[in-house]
C-alpha cells in the first residue's frame, strides 16, 4: 500500500460571508471559541505558533507555509506520528456563504498506523468544522472538541 496516498479531507458549508469564515481560521481570538483553547498568535505565512488544548495537556508546533487572503490557508503541524501538512480552501457559495475543505496529509507509519491516523484526523476535523459552523452562524460555543474525550472516559 502506498501510505503517501492517504490523506483525511472534510467539507462543510458554513453560512456566513468568506472574509468572515477566514478571518475565523487566523485569528486566535476567534478560533479558539470552537477548537484549540490557546495560540501564541495569529497565522500569518512563514510565522510559527503554538496552538494548545489545555483540556488534554497537548500542544502543536504549527509552521505556517503559505496564506492566500479569503482562500487559502497551508500549514505543516505535529499532527499525529509525524509532521503533517494541512490546507484550508475557503470557495464562495451562493452569495454570502463559504465551502470550507480541510485536507490533511503526510501520515506515517505502516499501513494500519496510517489508516488509523487519517480517520482519526477525519474525525478531529469533522469536530472543527461542526463547531466553526456553530459558532460563526449561531455563536454557540458547542465545546465539541473540549467534550470528544472527556477525562476519566477511556477512549475505545
Amino acid at each position: 500500500m502506498n501510505t503517501n496516498l492517504i490523506y483525511s479531507k472534510v467539507e462543510m458549508l458554513i453560512r456566513k460571508p468568506i472574509s468572515e469564515v477566514f478571518e475565523a481560521f487566523i485569528n486566535p481570538e476567534i478560533t479558539s471559541k470552537f477548537w484549540f483553547t490557546k495560540s501564541s498568535g495569529r497565522l500569518d505565512e512563514q510565522k510559527e505558533v503554538t496552538w494548545t488544548w489545555e483540556m488534554y495537556n497537548v500542544s502543536s508546533q504549527v509552521v505556517v507555509k503559505e496564506i492566500e487572503k479569503d482562500k487559502r490557508i497551508l500549514i505543516e503541524w505535529d499532527g499525529y506520528e509525524s509532521r503533517n501538512t494541512v490546507e484550508w480552501i475557503f470557495t464562495i457559495y451562493e452569495g454570502n456563504t463559504t465551502f470550507v475543505s480541510v485536507t490533511e496529509s503526510g501520515f506515517q507509519g505502516d499501513s494500519e498506523q496510517v489508516i488509523s491516523d487519517a480517520l482519526n484526523s477525519k474525525g478531529g476535523f469533522t469536530w472543527l468544522l461542526a463547531g466553526a459552523k456553530a459558532f460563526l452562524e449561531f455563536g454557540i460555543e458547542l465545546n465539541l472538541v473540549t467534550d470528544a474525550f472527556p477525562k476519566g472516559i477511556n477512549e475505545h
